[in-house]
This record gives C-alpha cells, structure tokens and sequence, in this order.
C-alpha cells in the first residue's frame, strides 16, 4: 500500500519512476519526428542523393572509355526521363491555363496578367543588368584574344538570321496558324538567294529572299496564348461554358496525378542524366583554364540573382521569410539542375508550390505555364556575360548605345527563348547580330553550356515559384480586403435599417390614434389634478 501510495505521490522511495516514462516518452517522439520527417521529405532525400550518386557513378565510368553506343545506353533511363516529363507539357500547360483562366473573373485576370508580366520584365531587366556589369568587372574576355574554336577542336556555330526577322518569327509564333501543328512545330525564318538580274558590267545580282519554314519543337507561346484566350472566352460563355470548364479542370487534375507517378522515377533518371554527362565531357580541365572567366561570371550572376534579388524582391511584396518558401522547392529545383529545361520542371514545380507552399490552383495554374516560356532571368544573366565576353574577345570596345541594346534586346529576346537545353545560344546570335558582333566563336558558349544551363534553368524556375507566391499573396490581400468592404457595408446597412426602424416607431407613436387618445385622458386628469389643488390652497 505505501508503495502505490508513494507511486501515486510521487515521494521518496519511487522517485525516479516519473522521469524515466518521461525520457522513453522524449526518445520516442524525437524517433517519431525523424521518422515523420524523412517521410514527408522523403522524395526531396531521394532526387538530391540521385545526383550525388550520379557525379560518383559518372567517375567512376568516365574511367572505362565507354564507346558512344555504350554511352547511350549508359545515358537510357535519364532519357526516359526527359521524355516523360515532355511528354505531360502538352496536356499540362493547355488544360492548367484554360481551367486557370475560366476560373478567375475578367477584372481579376487583366490585374493579375498585369503584375505578372510588369514583375518577368522587372526581373529580367535587373537580370541583365547584373550580367553586362559582372562582365565589365570581371573581364572574361580580355587576354583570351588567342582562344578560339579551332584552338579546342570545336565546330563552328553559324547564325546567317536578321534581328528584324527574329522578333518577326516571335510575333508569328504567338498566331500559329495550325494549333496541331504548334504542338510539335514552329516558324522559322530561312534565306535563299534569288537571282534578280545581270549588272552593267554583266555580272550576275543575286538578293538574299527571307521565306518561313517549320522547325521540329513545341510553339509553346502559340499554346499559351490560345489557352489564355480560350478560358476568357468559356468564362464569358457563362452556364453554356461551365461543362467545359469542369472538363478542363477535370483533365488538369488527372494530368496532376501522372505528374505524382512520374516524380517518383526522378531520382533515379537523374542519376543517370548527371552520370551520362560526365561520362560525355571531352577535355573539362581545357575548357575550364579556357572559360574559366566566364563561366565564374555567370554562375556568380546566378547566385546573386537567385538568392539575394529575387528573394528581396520577394520578401518586399510579402514580409515573410522567402527562404522558407523556396525550402518546400527543393525536389523541382534539383530537376531542373539535372535536366536544364524549364518546360520538364513545370510538372514538378507546379505540384510543389501547390502542396507544400499552399499556392492558390488558381494562380499556380495560370502563371507557372506563362513564366516557363516568358521569364527568363537566369538566361538574361549568361546572355549578356556572353555578349560582353565575346565582344572582349574580338577587341571591340562597347559604347553605351550598345550597352543599352544589349539590355533591351537580352530582356526582350529572352521572351521567345525556348525552354529547352541550350535554347538560350540562340538568343546570343540575336544579341551579337543586334551590336554587329560576329557570331562566328559562339561554339564557345555551346561547349561550357552544360555547365553554365544548369544554373541558369534554376534561377529561371525560382523566379516563377516566387512570381507565384507573390501574386497569391496580393490575392489574398484583395481577397481581404474585399471581405472587409463587404461586411463594413454590411453593418452600414443594418445601421441604417435600425435608425428607420426607429423613426417609424416614433412616427407611429406620434400619429396612432389610440396613444392620441391616452394622451388626451393623461393631460385632462392632470388638469382636474391642478384644479383640486388650487381650491385646496384657496381654503
């Protein structure tokens, strides 16, 4: 009895019984949290243990002298990878934007399109920026005036396209004129020499003729802006439009559900992308001694871009903490590291910004698609180191009209700049053609551009996440907002209602016969009241 007594007191002789319960109680809810916590962030475990897993096989294999068959064998789940996660942008970009469109009104749409892309151009400008002034400060080119593409054994890149046509090709892209064809084809200007007749001398004129042709490849801006234009339109439908819409919404949800599937094969795709890559690099330590320079330029343009500016601009617009935000991201980060396409990472980011930063489906949906053909930062950063090292390069000094064009040309090119591995060398050329550049050592951008893609696709999908979560942020304020103005009218309302009800009833009480009546009887017997009072002071 005195021991259950001491048991239930808790004195003397079983005093150590409570604090041992308690430290198995803490050694098993400090096992349960490791074990919630590896759970939870099990996938995001998985895709960065891919990686580093994939440098070390890509070594080790490096030292086998693979042949290019066996390589591409070596390369296949990685490839199978990428192929699924293009595969599911199709699908996934038409029906997320029509259901995003449809699902916000006209007034909503217009303010939000509007934030969004006033923030891509912002950003990408500030981008560019950053890339021409790193390059003058750190100066890639200058003493490399004896490297070229013959001195590496690279083949030359030949560029022959106008600047003019280029943005010309943007606008006709954004109108393709067969939307089946846009899923796997764009335009695309090409020249041919025509013969237009003899000279005085008798010597033969020919004119370079422009004519459109149709290159292999995804017209995604066509796409996107059909699915905007198309959801506007179901939502102005109104009822007639509604089984549409549920339709869309419907096929946007299922894709989501592949994309779930799919992102558990990215660990071990991307440990084969990584390793095949290793495997394929000819001669780094050259290329590194060679372009060193410049690939520090651009991957020091990204980290300041990515993790001081867009994180400011972000925590400016929000007040929270912006690195908590790009935590939850880390799974779509590391795909994009491994497959430098902003396109193949959509899948990813979107289903990440959704579940683990409780992004609206409203807004992720509509401007993740937008801000993977659109926004560009971590382009405009390399692009304008490359200009800027090319032009060192060849001795040429630039003046600020070209330096002002480099800009503006970066910030708009970058716009049409696919979303594909190495789409970003195509702008260089548009870049250069724009200073009067030659466009002939390009190769050297295109032999280090698999070091220097993955940097820029990470930066260019961190500044969609961010875009994102600042555009639900200001939603929700208006949201907010609204709700506010709403009930403050509401009690307004009410106000008024009682100060009438409260008029009516004095009304009623001043013009009801019968309170006249009562009012009548109450002054006469007050008046026999007086009356009886004064013959009572005249006795």
């Amino acid at each position: 009895m005195e021991e259950k007594k001491s048991e239930i007191n808790g004195h003397a002789g079983h005093k150590c019984s409570l604090p041992t319960v308690s430290i198995k109680s803490e050694k098993k809810s400090c096992k349960d949290t490791c074990a919630g916590f590896f759970k939870r962030n099990l996938l995001v475990i998985m895709t960065v243990s891919g990686v580093l897993v994939g440098v070390g096989l890509g070594m080790m294999v490096r030292n086998m002298n693979l042949t290019r068959a066996q390589m591409t064998y070596f390369a296949f789940p990685g490839e199978m990878l990428l192929r699924m996660l293009k595969m599911i942008i199709l699908p996934l970009v038409v029906c997320s934007l029509i259901s995003g469109a449809a699902s916000l009104d006209t007034r909503s749409l217009g303010k939000l399109g509007g934030i969004a892309v006033s923030y891509f151009l912002v950003t990408t400008l500030i981008a560019s920026s950053i890339g021409v002034a790193l390059a003058f400060i750190i100066k890639p080119g200058v003493g490399a005036g004896a490297l070229n593409t013959n001195n590496l054994g690279l083949e030359g890149v030949s560029n022959n396209k106008e600047t003019a046509d280029s943005f010309l090709d943007l606008a006709r892209n954004l109108f393709p004129s067969n939307l089946v064809a846009a899923a796997f084809r764009s335009y695309a200007t090409d020249y041919k020499t025509v013969l237009i007749g003899n000279g005085t001398n008798g010597t033969l004129n020919y004119q370079k003729v422009p004519f459109g042709t149709d290159t292999d490849g995804m017209n995604i801006l066509g796409l996107v802006l059909f699915a905007m234009v198309f959801g506007v339109a179901l939502r102005k439908l109104g009822a007639e439009g509604e089984e549409l819409i549920r339709f869309f919404n419907a096929f946007n949800e299922a894709t989501m559900v592949l994309v779930s599937w799919i992102m558990w094969y990215v660990p071990f795709g991307i440990m084969f992308l990584v390793g095949s890559k290793i495997v394929e690099m000819e001669d780094v330590v050259l290329l590194v001694t060679s372009l060193g320079k410049y690939i520090f330029a651009s991957i020091l343009g990204h980290i300041i871009h990515g993790c001081i500016i867009l994180p400011l601009i972000y925590f400016g617009f929000t007040r929270t903490n912006p690195y908590s935000f790009l935590s939850g991201l880390i799974t779509p980060f590391t795909t994009a590291f491994a497959t430098c396409s902003s396109s193949a990472t959509l899948p990813t980011m979107m289903k990440c910004v959704e579940e683990n930063n409780g992004v609206d489906k409203r807004i992720s949906r509509f401007i993740l698609p937008i801000g993977a053909t659109v926004n560009m930062d971590g382009a405009a950063i390399f692009q304008c180191v490359a200009a800027v090292f090319i032009a060192q390069l060849n001795n040429v000094h630039l003046n600020a009209g070209q330096i002002f064009t480099i800009l503006v040309t970066a910030t708009a090119s970058s716009v049409g700049a696919a979303g594909i591995p190495a789409g970003g060398i195509i702008t260089i050329a548009i870049i250069l053609e724009a200073i009067g550049l030659p466009t002939h050592d390009l190769s050297l951008m295109l032999a280090v551009d698999w070091i220097v893609d993955r940097t820029t696709t990470v930066v260019n999908v961190e500044g969609d996440a961010l875009g994102a979560g600042i555009l639900h942020h200001i939603n929700e304020q208006e949201m907010k907002k609204q709700k506010h103005q709403q009930e403050h009218q509401e009690e307004q309302e009410l106000l008024e209602v009682k100060v009438e009800v409260v008029a009516n009833v004095k009304a009623e009480e001043e013009t009801s016969p019968l309170v006249t009546h009562q009012n009548q009887e109450e002054n006469s017997s007050r008046e026999t009241l007086n009356d009886k009072d004064g013959v009572e002071s005249v006795l």
